[in-house]
């Protein structure tokens, strides 16, 4: 079995490595008639400066041709606005004549897409499964085994592993400190816009005084580091290159054209489109989801909950967050995730989506109707019933790749009250922010002003999915699993979980049940709890645990050797869940009983 699970590991360890290679196979070669550029003013003026800096009618390098492209597109917009201050032609509106900063990023992904050639792009399934195929095979090669051990959780050195124990103290802060300031430096570059960058960092020291100064010195209790002596290497080099995609994804595309057309012959059986970006990691998700669940099968396969919830997150993420979207496409049909919500899907709100939906016949109204019912009933009337579990840990894409690709690393989520005060300012900031963003973007769809209380509304938006669209949900909420643990943008900044969670701690019949008396305090719960909960200090107490971060997963029931731990709904108590000593339920019956 070991030789097997050796094998996978190679394998996937060679289908990465072409993967990361390919983006460098092949060349672009600019030519007159290849550009992909309808505006005759633009095709003329990225011509000439072409021709000018003699990249016309050359093969470069794929990786080098980006940033030649994007110089070339600078030189013709500053060519174009000489020739619009002097005079635009008679007729032509000023944006159809001149190239903004957002026409240069999207020509830069165009001409590239469409003067790149090679072996990617000539034998793209050739080079899907030498990625995709490989990966999966190894993957399964390495999980399939896994089935023959014993069921249940085994003490397994996780804190031993060189890729799941986690890092020092200095090393971890010389990963956030620095993904923190880039991206507000880079965002201010990025959208030439000094004033949200400042109160962002702002907001920050603000909330570091808050969490070390303003409470009482025998509640700042330092931080709890899952290796306090050693780093796993391989954790480092993990996450250096999900950061690295992350990166490359969201703030530089054109880099990874060669994997958008790797993956173009799919999206063509799919949607009968080309691939874009977006397409290739939803199909990167969906496929990390089901591997990796099957992996969550084998090792929670002794408890039926764990079971049933993988199955779900692997269907939602499948069907509802990949297929059905694209099968909508295919029919002329707007994009749409029925199982997304705002929050979450902090732009359904926006102008474009909200003409998109109601201009789209039945179906488009429909989708609108049902997001905003979702939104203002679905979400509180389920909440009621069963807690943030519903969507958190058996619906949501981000809990779904959290659970799967990131059990690994849940053991390194922060326990201390340190931690947890970072956690309520950060994450109820974010959907604070939320719902000013949107409130500005529905005030400027009904009246065209963009402008209310001195906030702009496109500045605010444009921010906003900066920042916690790309920054915070992808490059640190995913980036980070082999850092801070898998649940990072879950618990510190989805704004969805902020709002379930609200209502979850207070108007929710779910809670965690304890049985103090059984309970050994082996710890188990609070090291598999990727919400940074210190579950084995409810247990201890025999206290219910009533937390608005809890995600209802269920594992720290599911590893616990003595049956402490109960996932329940229950409404006796909803009004007295959060007194801060447990609620002990007798009835009469049971006092009878006892008498």
């Amino acid at each position: 079995m070991k030789t097997i699970q050796y094998i996978g590991i190679g394998l996937f360890i060679l289908s990465l490595l072409i993967f990361t290679a390919i983006l460098g196979v092949g060349h672009n070669e600019l030519k007159s008639d290849n550009l992909g550029i309808t505006n005759d003013y633009h095709r003329a003026a990225i011509i000439t400066a072409a021709n000018e800096s003699g990249v016309l009618d050359k093969a470069q390098n794929p990786l080098a041709s980006v940033a030649s492209i994007k110089s070339i597109l600078n030189k013709a917009a500053e060519r174009l606005d000489e020739q619009n201050a002097m005079g635009r032609p008679d007729g032509v509106a000023e944006w159809d004549f001149r190239m903004g900063s957002w026409k240069i990023e999207e020509y830069t992904n165009t001409i590239v897409s469409n003067t790149a050639s090679g072996p990617v792009q000539d034998n793209p399934w050739l080079f899907f499964f030498l990625t995709f195929g490989l990966a999966i095979i190894g993957g399964l090669l390495f999980i399939l085994p896994k089935f023959s051990e014993h069921a249940g959780i085994k003490h397994n050195g996780i804190y031993h592993n060189s890729l799941t124990r986690g890092l020092k103290f200095n090393v971890k802060m010389a990963f956030l400190i620095p993904a923190i300031i880039g991206t507000i430096v880079y965002g201010f570059l990025k959208l030439q816009n000094l004033f949200w960058p400042l109160v962002t960092l702002g907001l920050a020291l603000l909330i570091s005084y808050l969490v070390f100064y303003r409470q009482n010195s025998k509640d700042n209790t330092p931080q709890r580091h899952s290796c306090p002596v050693n780093t796993g290497w391989l954790g480092v080099i993990a996450g250096v290159y999900l950061i690295g995609f992350y990166i490359l994804l969201y703030w530089a595309p054109a880099y990874i054209n060669n994997w958008v057309a790797m993956v173009s012959p799919v999206s063509e059986m799919i949607s009968g489109n080309k691939a874009s970006r977006w397409f290739l990691y939803g199909l990167m998700y969906t496929v990390i989801v089901i591997v990796m669940g099957i992996r969550m099968l084998t090792k929670y396969r002794h408890n039926k909950y764990q079971r049933v919830r993988t199955y779900s997150v692997m269907f939602f993420q499948t069907a509802f967050a990949f297929l059905i979207p694209e099968i909508l496409v295919k029919l002329n049909q707007p994009w749409f995730d029925f199982k997304n919500i705002w929050p979450l899907d902090y732009d359904f709100f926006f102008s474009y989506n909200i003409k998109e939906l109601s201009t789209s016949g039945g179906l488009g109204i429909f989708m609108l109707v049902w997001g905003i019912i979702l939104t203002i009933v679905g979400v509180p009337l389920i909440t009621y019933f069963f807690g943030k579990r519903w969507y958190c840990s058996w619906v949501c894409g981000c809990g779904g790749l959290a659970e799967t690709m990131g059990d690994p690393f849940r053991q390194l989520s922060d326990k201390s009250l340190r931690a947890w005060k970072y956690e309520r300012f950060i994450i109820h900031g974010v959907l604070l922010a939320a719902v000013i963003m949107t409130t500005l973007v529905l005030y400027h769809y009904f009246t065209g002003k963009t402008n209310l209380l001195g906030l702009n509304s496109e500045n605010v938006k444009s921010w906003y999915g900066f920042l916690i669209g790309a920054g915070f949900s992808g490059v640190v909420g995913t980036g980070f699993y082999p850092i801070m643990g898998n649940r990072v943008w879950c618990r510190f900044g989805c704004p969805l979980a902020a709002y379930l969670g609200l209502v979850q701690k207070f108007k929710s019949r779910f809670r965690i049940t304890t049985n103090g008396g059984q309970c050994i305090s082996c710890g188990n719960c609070s090291t598999y709890c990727e919400m940074g909960i210190d579950v084995r200090s409810y247990a201890q107490k025999g206290q219910d645990i009533v937390r608005s971060s809890c995600v209802g997963c269920g594992v720290c029931a599911a590893v616990c050797p003595r049956g402490v731990l109960r996932l329940e709904n229950g409404s006796e108590d909803v009004g007295t869940r959060t007194a801060e000593l447990r609620t002990v339920h007798i009835t009469e019956d049971q006092i009878q009983v006892l008498s």
